[in-house]
């Protein structure tokens, strides 16, 4: 078993209701696998990051131990992954 913990930011955390998570998920698993877990355990998400067919949102930044991430990609244990709603500025 792996250990991911997941940060969120903005809206992202008012709505899981945290800023941080652990979530465990099996040895092989994928980014996307690791936040299928987190949208089990925080299931307010859901609508704010996936789309009606079930994929990320455009607009979400998905980063893995502070760089892009693809959902395909491996995660290993301690991995810290984050979400970002939009940035715009001014």
């Amino acid at each position: 078993m792996t250990t991911v913990r997941w940060k969120l930011f903005a809206d992202l955390a008012e709505a899981a209701g945290d800023r941080t998570t652990d979530v465990p998920v099996a040895s092989d698993a994928t980014v996307r696998d690791a936040l299928d877990a987190l949208l089990e355990d925080r299931d307010a998400l859901g609508d704010r990051i996936l789309d009606e067919d079930g994929e990320l949102r455009e607009h979400v930044n998905l980063l893995q131990n502070g760089s892009a991430a693809s959902q395909s990609d491996a995660v290993s244990d301690g991995d810290e992954l984050a979400l970002f709603p939009p940035v715009s500025g001014g």
